[in-house]
C-alpha cells in the first residue's frame, strides 16, 4: 500500500516536472557586442542542509550572459572558488583575462533565503560593494535576479532588468482544437505558467504601470472584448462590449486610463477609458483607419498608427489640442508604435520591399535604424531600462520569441518547447 502511494507521488511530480519544463521558453544567444566584460560568478557557498533546489551564481551568469555585454567565465575554466573577498587571489583572475569577481554566500533563513554577494575589481584589486537580498523558500530565482540586477548597474550604469517578467500569448492544440493560453514568465522564460485558458483567440496583453494588472483582448463572448484582470486576486472585468472592434488597449503612465480602438461608431478610431469615472472620450476624428494607440511617458500625447497619409503610418497625438503630427516617413509601413521610457525613441514594425523587420527612430532627428534581419517580426515590447526589446517572429514555421537591444548588438531567441507563441510584453519595474 505505501509503496503503491510512494509510486504515485513520485509519478505526480515527475509529471509535473516534465509539464513545466516543456512549457518553459529556452534562451538561444544568437550575437553580443563584439568585446563583452569578463566576470567569474563563483559558485556560492551554502551553510544550510541538504542541496539548493537552484543554482544561484548560475542563474546570475546566465543573466549577465544574456544582456550581450558579458562574458561570464565557465566554472570548468576557473582556477578556485572564493566564497569571501579574502579569499579572492586577483593574481590568478587577471591570467584568466577577468574584469571582474562575484562571491556569495547563502544563509537559511526561518521563512527563506539570505544571500550575500560582493562584487570586486579585479585589476582595480578592490571590492566595489558588498550587498545583501533576503526572499522566501520560493524565492531563490528571485534572489538570483536582483543580485544580477546590482551587478549589472554597478557595471554597466544601467538599471538591470533581470528582476521583470513577461506575458506572452501561446497557442496550442487540445484535443485537436486549438487553444489559447496567456501565459506568464520570469524575463528569461523560467517559472512559466498559465494565466487563463481560453478556448477562443486572446490578444494583446498589456502590462498595468503597477505591474499587478493586464488589460487583453478576448473573442470569448464570439467577438473582441476588452477585458482587465488583477494577476493577484484573478478577479476580472469585462471593460467594452461594443459591436465592431475593441481592441489594443493601453494603460496610461498613472494607470488611470486606458486608451483603445472602437468602431462603435462605423470606423476604427482612438477612445481613451477614463477607469475611475467610466467616461469614454472619442480621441480621434478621421475617415481613415486609426489604430494602436501607445501613450508617450508624460502622458500628454498617444502616437499611433493610422492610414490617413495612404499608408500605415505613425502619428502623434497632443491629447490637450486635438493636433496630429505625423512621424514616420521612411519605408512604405510602419505600424505597432511603442516608445522608451525616455520618450525618445520610437520603436516599431516597418516595412521596406516587402519584409516586416523591428526598427527604431530616433524622434528629435528622425533617423531610423533597423534592428532586426527575420522576415515575419511584429509585436515589439520594450523593456522598462529602455536597453532591450522583445518581439514575436517565426522560426521555420514556429511562432517563437525572441529580444533584440536598441543598439541591435544584442540578440537572443526565446523558443517554446510546445506550442506557438506570441504577442510578448514586458513588465514594468515594480518597486
Amino acid at each position: 500500500m505505501i509503496q503503491n502511494l510512494l509510486k504515485t507521488v513520485v509519478t505526480i511530480v515527475v509529471t509535473t516536472v516534465c509539464l513545466q519544463a516543456r512549457a518553459q521558453l529556452v534562451v538561444n544567444i544568437t550575437s553580443g557586442i563584439d568585446d563583452p566584460t569578463p566576470i567569474a560568478v563563483s559558485p556560492f557557498s551554502w551553510s544550510g542542509s541538504g542541496v539548493l533546489p537552484e543554482d544561484v551564481s548560475g542563474i546570475i551568469s546566465a543573466d549577465l550572459r544574456r544582456s550581450g555585454l558579458f562574458a561570464p567565465v565557465p566554472k570548468a575554466d576557473m582556477l578556485s572558488f572564493p566564497k569571501a573577498p579574502k579569499d579572492v587571489v586577483f593574481r590568478d583572475w587577471r591570467i584568466l583575462g577577468t574584469e571582474y569577481i562575484v562571491t556569495g554566500r547563502i544563509e537559511p533563513q526561518a521563512s527563506g533565503y539570505l544571500l550575500t554577494f560582493d562584487l570586486m575589481n579585479v585589476f582595480g584589486q578592490h571590492k566595489m560593494f558588498t550587498r545583501q537580498v533576503r526572499g522566501g523558500q520560493a524565492q531563490l530565482r528571485d534572489i538570483a535576479h536582483r543580485a544580477a540586477d546590482e551587478i549589472f548597474e554597478a557595471v554597466t550604469g544601467i538599471r538591470g532588468a533581470f528582476s521583470t517578467e513577461m506575458v506572452y500569448v501561446r497557442e496550442e492544440t487540445r484535443g485537436g482544437k486549438p487553444s489559447y493560453v496567456l501565459m506568464r514568465a520570469d524575463i528569461d522564460g523560467a517559472r512559466a505558467r498559465p494565466i487563463r485558458r481560453f478556448e477562443a483567440p486572446v490578444m494583446s496583453p498589456m502590462w498595468a504601470p503597477n505591474g499587478q494588472e493586464l488589460a487583453y483582448v478576448s473573442f470569448e463572448t464570439g467577438r473582441p472584448a476588452i477585458f482587465r484582470e488583477n494577476l493577484r486576486t484573478r478577479e476580472r472585468q469585462q471593460l467594452t462590449n461594443f459591436k465592431g472592434l475593441n481592441s489594443s488597449p493601453t494603460w496610461s503612465p498613472d494607470g488611470t486610463k486606458l486608451a483603445m480602438v472602437l468602431s462603435k461608431d462605423g470606423n476604427p478610431e482612438i477612445y481613451v477609458l477614463d477607469l475611475t469615472s467610466d467616461q469614454l472620450t472619442r480621441m480621434t476624428r478621421h475617415f481613415s483607419i486609426d489604430t494602436e494607440p501607445n501613450w508617450m511617458p508624460d502622458g500628454k500625447s498617444l502616437v499611433f498608427t493610422s492610414d490617413r497619409g495612404g499608408k500605415p503610418q505613425i502619428y502623434q497625438l497632443t491629447l490637450a489640442t486635438g493636433q496630429v503630427d505625423r512621424l514616420t516617413f521612411d519605408g512604405d509601413y510602419n505600424a505597432r508604435p511603442r516608445i522608451s521610457p525616455d520618450g525618445k525613441t520610437l520603436v516599431m514594425v516597418h516595412r521596406n520591399r516587402g519584409t516586416f523587420t523591428i526598427a527604431t527612430m530616433d524622434i528629435d532627428s528622425g533617423r531610423m535604424r533597423v534592428l532586426t534581419e527575420t522576415t515575419l517580426d511584429e509585436s515589439p515590447s520594450i523593456a522598462p531600462n529602455g536597453a532591450m526589446l522583445m518581439y514575436a517572429t517565426k522560426l521555420g514555421d514556429k511562432g517563437i520569441l525572441a529580444a533584440v537591444s536598441l543598439d541591435a548588438g544584442v540578440k537572443y531567441n526565446l523558443p517554446s518547447q510546445r506550442g506557438d507563441v506570441r504577442e510578448p510584453a514586458w513588465s514594468p519595474y515594480v518597486d
